[in-house]
């Protein structure tokens, strides 16, 4: 069975997101081709998941992933950090080899 994981901080984040811009459904997490480092993430709200994704909850909190995209998200984890320099979200990727400074954009 594929999966992820979505901190507790994380799916809070995305719930206030949720809430802030007054929108249901849930959160697409994918990947694109393009980026500083080739390939680079995506997430989105979308309102309901298409019949192929993989769908995954926590909490009230649901992640739509696609086929393609989850062949490099599995095992990935999201998180949230607050730092002195900035906050987002963070993509803890066992396929990422190599990631860029934004922290956005991987080579696998």
């Amino acid at each position: 069975m594929a999966s992820i994981e979505v901190t507790p901080k994380a799916v809070s984040k995305i719930r206030d997101a949720f809430a802030k811009q007054g929108v249901t459904g849930g959160l697409r997490l994918g990947v694109l081709g393009g980026g500083c480092s080739g390939l680079s993430y995506q997430f989105k709200f979308d309102p309901k998941p298409r019949p192929t994704d993989h769908v995954f909850t926590f909490d009230d909190v649901q992640v739509f992933v696609d086929p393609k995209s989850m062949v490099y998200l599995e095992g990935m984890t999201l998180d949230w950090k607050d730092s002195l320099m900035q906050s987002g979200f963070v993509f803890d990727n066992p396929h990422a080899k190599k990631s860029c400074g934004c922290g956005t954009s991987f080579t696998a």
